[in-house]
Order: C-alpha cells, then sequence, then structure tokens
C-alpha cells in the first residue's frame, strides 16, 4: 500500500479531491501526517474519511522497534517499515540543536569492507515518504511540532543506504521536509553523504538545493581504494574531485571529505600528504573520523593519539580538518550494527 508520507501539500491535495472530499481536509491531513501521527489516531476528520485513507494508505509508514542510549546523550533507533523490514537512525544531541541520521535504502549494495549496513547486501530503496518518516517519528517522540516549533534541527542522510543510489526519492525528500508548511528544515542544514557516484553528483549540483555535499572517501588514491571500496573500480578519484569541484561552482556550498582512519591501512604519513594534496584548491574540508569498528570485519580503528597525529600532518600541508567527536561507542554505534542483531 501507499503512504500520505510521500506527497507534498499539492499532490495530496489532488488526492483527497479524487476521493470526492472537500479541499481544506487536505490541509488538515497534512498537517497531521507532519506531527507524525497515524490516519487512525486522526481526530479531525471524519469516520468515513479515515476508513477511505485507510482502504488506500498505510495507517503508518513505520515505527519505533528499538531503542539504545548511549551515556553521551545519543540515541540509536532501529524502525520497523510497515513490511517488517527493519532501518536505522541516530539522533545526536549538541549544545545547537538536534541533529537526526537517517536511511535512505534497507540495507546498501556498495559493499565497502568497513561497513555493516552492506553485510546483507540491498534489499529495497526507501520511498521519499519514508525517509520523512524517519524524521517526524523521531520529532514528535520529542514533542516536536512543525515549522519553527520542530525539535530536529539538522539532517545527515549517512544512515543505512547509499543516498544517491536511491536519487530520485533522496531529492523529494529534501523538498518534502524542507516545505514551509512542514518541517521547514533548510536544505542549508542538510547533509548527504555519498561514496562517490559521479553522474548524480553532477545531477545534484543541478538541483537549486543548498544542501551539503559530503564525499566518503577513506583513501587518498585509487588503488588503496579499491581494497575498501568497490565503488572505486568504477569511479576515480580523479572523476569524484572533478564532480566537487563542479558542485562547489554550482552551489557556492563547501564540499566535505570523510575520512575513516583504519590503522595500518590509510593513516600513515604518505596518506595524509596525497589527501591533502587532492583536496587543494577550493574550499573543502576533512573530517575525520576513527573508525567505528564491526565484529564482522577484521579492520581496527586508530588511537585518540593517532588521530591527533594524522590531523596535525594535514594542517601542515595547509588542509582544514576535523576529527569527528566519537559518540554512540557504548551501543551499536556503527551503521547496520542494530540491524543485524534484530534480522539475525
Amino acid at each position: 500500500m501507499e503512504i500520505l508520507q510521500d506527497y507534498s501539500l499539492d499532490e495530496l491535495t489532488q488526492k483527497i479531491l479524487a476521493l470526492n472530499e472537500q479541499k481544506f481536509r487536505a490541509k488538515q491531513i497534512y498537517d497531521n501526517i507532519n506531527l507524525g501521527k497515524s490516519i487512525s489516531s486522526f481526530s479531525n476528520i471524519s469516520k468515513d474519511l479515515k476508513a477511505k485513507l485507510l482502504a488506500e494508505y498505510e495507517d503508518i509508514p513505520l515505527k519505533i522497534h528499538t531503542e539504545q542510549h548511549s551515556h553521551d546523550g545519543t540515541i540509536k533507533f532501529a524502525y520497523e517499515l510497515s513490511d517488517k523490514n527493519i532501518i536505522e537512525g541516530v539522533l545526536m544531541q549538541y549544545k545547537y540543536g538536534n541533529t537526526l541520521c537517517v536511511s535512505t535504502q534497507v540495507g546498501c549494495r556498495m559493499g565497502c569492507k568497513f561497513c555493516a549496513s552492506t553485510l546483507h547486501g540491498l534489499t529495497r530503496n526507501l520511498t521519499a515518504g519514508e525517509i520523512l518518516a524517519q524524521v517526524l517519528v523521531v520529532n514528535a517522540l520529542l514533542g516536536g511540532k512543525t515549522g519553527k516549533h520542530r525539535k530536529i534541527t539538522n539532517i545527515v542522510l549517512m544512515g543505512m543506504g547509499e543516498p544517491l543510489d536511491n536519487y530520485d526519492n533522496v531529492v523529494k525528500f529534501i523538498r518534502l521536509v524542507s516545505a514551509p508548511e512542514s518541517l521547514n528544515i533548510s536544505p542549508r542544514n542538510i547533509s548527504v553523504s555519498t561514496c562517490g557516484l559521479v553522474p548524480n553528483i553532477y545531477r545534484l549540483a543541478e538541483e537549486s538545493l543548498p544542501i551539503i555535499l559530503t564525499i566518503s572517501l577513506h583513501a587518498p588514491n585509487d588503488t588503496l581504494r579499491k581494497t575498501i571500496m568497490p565503488i572505486a573500480n568504477r569511479y576515480s578519484i580523479d572523476e569524484i574531485i572533478k564532480a566537487t569541484k563542479y558542485y562547489f561552482e554550482k552551489t557556492g556550498r563547501r564540499v566535505v571529505f570523510e575520512y575513516a582512519l583504519i590503522d595500518g591501512v590509510n593513516n600513515t604519513r604518505e596518506c595524509a600528504i596525497e589527501l591533502a594534496k587532492l583536496v587543494r584548491g577550493f574550499p573543502t574540508h576533512i573530517n575525520l573520523i576513527p573508525l567505528n569498528e564491526v565484529k564482522e570485519r577484521a579492520l581496527k580503528t586508530v588511537s585518540h593519539k593517532q588521530a591527533e597525529q594524522f590531523k596535525a600532518m594535514l594542517e601542515q600541508q595547509g588542509a582544514s580538518v576535523t576529527i569527528r567527536r566519537t559518540m554512540a561507542d557504548d551501543i551499536d554505534g556503527a551503521c547496520g550494527q542494530l540491524r543485524n542483531h534484530i534480522v539475525e
């Protein structure tokens, strides 16, 4: 069955008119779904209209299946979709607001060697409304409403799946969640992470969406990258850099390069020099991430001292760089771990 969360207000209005209902009902329904409510809980429409909706649409696209709470305030969610598939999300609470990491696919087919999300491959894409529903359910959990009364202030598309492998639904999600009549989260507060699907980076540059583009790079040369990221066999780092430069030219938005530090693999001085050289010449930032170890993988993380040393080497080369603060290290922090425990 379809879900109401897939529709903009204009699209929903056409659906409601097709049910021979008055136009104002669409706004009532739209407001309800943006508050994270199920159809069966709507209190301002008739039983007959509820019955019409429930005959065609899922009562609610997803529900929270499991929560894990970290000592640092981070909350890991496993969501159960209406088809019983499980996806993940993470709420990170900062002084400046609440950031929600959302999934874009059930599983992933990219095959990165350090990632738990890809262990079982790709099951299916999420619809735009299923991505949105993750935000709506957590916003409601925190007591948030819509517009300026929302509790979710920032969104990162860095959960399960490769966002640009589900391009159309991801772009529609961004338009839905940033709509003034919905949560009105500015695209400038939304980050989209990709392992480097070059054609879709160019497409994204043309969308007039000033989002933050984040490239999961994790290696400074193609030879090394191919050993940990299969996508490197299709698109070279040179192609990715050219695409990101085009993205900056079109949007004026600085590109962020994510670099998971893997002990003995990509944290040498030579790697630091190569990496700094790669991102030189246009506004970029490197976000170093001490690897979140996955028990099914043999790769190991670095110590705090090693991370600081690598950061210092990059800064000596003139790079803008930070180390991502380690969060949720006492729960299933790596993306895909919680889901894997549930579906095993």
